[in-house]
């Protein structure tokens, strides 16, 4: 009865990564048994907290969080689509997966729950973020080694509301991607993998428009998928020097490219700069500054130098934001034009 009651996510901890997934369930077996690999953490592990960055919106047709406590996935691999069912119980975790790419995402499992990231370097200067970090103590940053996975569905989330970004992401891949391997997707809700890079580039001009995207961003996203292969190199690089290569595409900036590496890389210095929202939410918090920019934002996330991505997500975690003071962003679907 617990979980009933439990406080619902807030926009900022929503934003921060969170997501609900039911805790004790023993995973069921599937009705197609894949390729199985178990692998036990160090240390806490919330499923929920580590991928969370990966879901665009609740009804993301290639992320789904079920009643059996596992976390479902679909991606497009560089073997292929496949499927990845993940599961934690008994301080192990089983990644079962399906499709071309599964043993490519089953050798990924350890890095995409955080095997790579070390929390133990954070050191929380402020209480709030130290509250947040020892309520949380299963945070991990996933690194998923997947860039146009990241880029594709950040360059439909610029200067536009979650809501617009997230149907958007919602109607591409289910027209025009692949219902995702294994038993995901021949369910009543299939899951979907993401259109590979000639398929975003074939989308006429009218489909973008009915998903709402507007030309700027349609364009920003086709110059990317014909750079597809460059821009997947990037994740053997440094966190810096991909998002240098990553703005190298015309319409990506700082913005973009900081959200793609975060979870392509898990880079956890890589700090979102040019954004509505979180400069003020930073500033609140830290210094109860409502109004702060990203100058004022980045001089207080300073003594984070090396860590302020994940000293900005403990603070969306913490759920200490300023009360809003004006209307929200205004929707401007242009699909209805």
């Amino acid at each position: 009865m617990a979980g009933r009651f439990a406080p619902r996510p807030t926009r900022a901890t929503v934003r921060g990564g969170q997501v609900v997934v039911p805790v004790g369930g023993v995973p069921r077996q599937a009705v197609a048994a894949g390729r199985v690999r178990v692998w036990k953490p160090e240390g806490a592990l919330d499923l929920g907290l580590v991928l969370g960055p990966l879901r665009r919106g609740p009804g993301d047709p290639t992320f789904r969080a079920t009643r059996d406590g596992s976390v479902w996935r679909a991606s497009l691999t560089p073997a292929g689509a496949g499927t990845l069912r993940v599961a934690a119980y008994g301080g192990e975790v089983r990644g079962e997966a399906w499709g071309p790419g599964a043993e490519w995402l089953l050798e990924q499992l350890p890095e995409m729950l955080g095997s790579a990231d070390d929390p133990a370097l954070f050191v929380p200067r402020h209480r709030v973020v130290a509250t947040a970090r020892h309520r949380r103590p299963g945070l991990r940053l996933t690194r998923t080694g997947l860039v146009l996975e990241s880029l594709i569905p950040s360059v439909l989330e610029q200067k536009v509301t979650t809501d617009e970004a997230y149907r958007a992401w919602r109607l591409l891949v289910r027209k025009f991607g692949e219902r995702a391997p294994g038993p995901a997707g021949v369910s009543e809700r299939p899951m979907w993998v993401m259109p590979a890079p000639r398929t975003w580039a074939l989308i006429p001009s009218w489909e973008w428009h009915k998903a709402g995207v507007d030309n700027k961003r349609a364009s920003t996203i086709l110059r990317a998928v014909r750079v597809a292969a460059r821009l997947e190199q990037a994740v053997g690089m440094a966190a810096a020097d991909a998002q240098a290569r990553l703005e190298v595409v015309p319409g990506v900036g700082p913005w973009t490219s900081a959200e793609t590496v975060q979870r392509s890389h898990g880079a956890a210095d890589a700090v979102t700069v040019g954004d509505l929202h979180l400069p003020g939410i930073v500033g609140w918090a830290l210094a109860g500054d409502r109004h702060a920019d990203d100058e004022a934002m980045l001089r207080l996330l300073e003594p984070y130098a090396g860590q302020r991505h994940r000293a900005t997500r403990l603070i969306l975690l913490s759920g200490q934001t300023p009360a809003r003071r004006a209307p929200k962003m205004p929707r401007t679907d242009i699909g209805q034009l």
